[in-house]
């Protein structure tokens, strides 16, 4: 098996096969994860939004659980997806931004600390450990973890189609190109084809190649990222229905969403057509909070109100993210859970549900199973976060931990903490640190230990930076 390097090898075979291999093909739960870019916790109808429409995920959450305090692994996208894939935090995978990065400006005080341009091939992704149990895999649409050699078929996806190093489209309708070429496997469609469409017409061909086996679909669409653009049709309706001064009025962006939520409906609709619905766990997330700051034509994209800032911020509009978990059959339909989780977790969770049980050791993430069976807590005391890097959007070099209701986020330039109570205070208006110092000491304390821990990479000081540097 080419695809599993000598040290997965070694983590997959210490996979149990009780319930995984042992069992047939019929009675093994199929996996679809849809994952979205840049999309903000406040941009669907199921958690709050009045402007975007997104019937087909309000549909979704009724049938399953949703989680409203789910967390990305980072502020921005790619460190995300690779955690996402191998259950471990960034910062212990030593890939801690968006690819290839921002590169180092003379204004900054520090430099950024040199982290992993791909996920590492020694790393054992979801779909190398689920074909182990006989999973065939599928990843359709968004890739961002390093380029030729660690493209999906590189990484255990049986098929690969329109995964490469780029983090954005040159545009949504075809021909799609940019200045690097073609997206793979898409080189060929029609005149205003949107690629939103495209992805998921590629995604039910590969659920009608795959319905007779259990599989593995991971489908990270490019939309809601910019360039925005929707289709004139849709941005003709949400441009009559936007009203001006409102929080959320970006008709480009609704009529992403609305794209977004059809994708979604037409997967579920071919589940059901196939009579395959009931064995299928289904999983929607973003990859980091909305945009919603200028960066670009039509920016800022969204905003994340109550939650402060967004893309590229430690700060909650930047990474809590909309979580949808539909387990048929186990989880609760229309159930909600407001247990701290991560996308650390998805790892642990899919390998739970598939009976395929992974080494402790091996991943940062806990199995959701008893939230999503209702029947426990997570043994978890804290998540974590580690963004040695400035932002795009403007956000400045940290870290964060949260532990129960308290966040406390430590920035890198100067060693400030601000300490947050998210239950009384979900917008972090009040810093707590000063009048909290037993409280920011432990939890300052507990974030420095976990980066040891992880052998988190640290900014070192820019010998360009004058105090006087604008």
């Amino acid at each position: 098996m080419s695809s599993i390097r000598a040290h997965g090898l070694a983590v997959v075979l210490l996979f149990g096969c009780q319930s995984g291999v042992a069992a047939t093909s019929h009675s093994k739960p199929n996996f679809i994860f849809i994952l979205i870019d840049d999309l903000g916790w406040a941009d669907l109808g199921c958690f709050g939004s009045t402007f975007y429409k997104t019937p087909n995920l309000d549909r979704l959450a009724s049938l399953g659980m949703k989680f409203t305090n789910g967390y990305a692994a980072c502020p921005v996208c790619s460190p995300t997806r690779a955690s996402i894939l191998t259950g471990k935090y960034p910062a212990r995978l030593h890939l801690t931004d968006w690819l290839p990065g921002r590169p180092d400006l003379p204004a900054q005080k520090l430099l950024r600390p040199q982290f992993l341009q791909q996920l590492a091939l020694n790393e054992v992704t979801l779909a190398e450990a689920l074909k182990a149990a006989g999973y065939v895999s599928a990843s359709i649409g968004k890739w961002h973890l390093g380029g030729e050699g660690f493209l999906p078929q590189d990484q255990g996806f049986d098929v690969s189609v329109a995964g490469n190093q780029a983090g954005s489209p040159a545009s949504f309708f075809f021909p799609y190109k940019s200045a690097r070429g073609s997206i793979p496997g898409l080189e060929e469609g029609e005149a205003g084809e949107y690629l939103t469409d495209r992805l998921t017409g590629e995604a039910l061909k590969f659920l009608e190649r795959s319905r007779s086996r259990p599989f593995f679909l991971y489908l990270p669409h490019y939309a809601v990222h910019i360039p925005l653009a929707g289709k004139p049709e849709l941005v003709d309706r949400y441009s009559r229905e936007a009203k001006p001064g409102a929080a959320q009025n970006n008709a480009v962006y609704a009529a992403m969403i609305h794209s977004v939520d059809d994708s979604v409906g037409s997967i579920l609709q071919k589940l059901d057509d196939l009579r395959i619905g009931d064995r299928t766990v289904v999983l929607f997330m973003s990859d980091n909070g909305g945009l919603s700051v200028k960066e670009g034509p039509n920016t800022p994209a969204t905003s994340n109100a109550p939650l402060r800032d967004g893309k590229g911020y430690l700060y909650e509009g930047g990474i809590r993210e909309p979580l949808i978990i539909r387990w048929p059959g186990v989880s609760k339909p229309g159930s909600v859970c407001d247990a701290p989780v991560s996308s650390i977790d998805f790892f642990p969770t899919l390998l739970d549900i598939a009976g395929v049980s992974a080494a402790a050791s091996s991943v940062d993430g806990v199995s959701l199973v008893p939230l999503l069976k209702q029947s426990g807590k997570l043994r978890r005391s804290a998540i974590y976060w580690h963004y040695p890097h400035y932002s795009n959007q403007g956000g400045k070099p940290g870290a964060a931990i949260r532990q129960g209701d308290f966040k406390l986020i430590e920035f890198f330039e100067d060693s400030h903490v601000e300490l947050y109570n998210l239950r009384t205070d979900i917008g972090e208006r009040v810093n707590l640190a000063s009048g909290m110092p037993k409280k920011t000491a432990e939890l300052r304390h507990k974030l420095s230990t976990w980066r040891r821990s992880v052998d988190a990479q640290m900014m070192t000081p820019n010998p360009a930076w004058h105090p006087d540097t604008p």
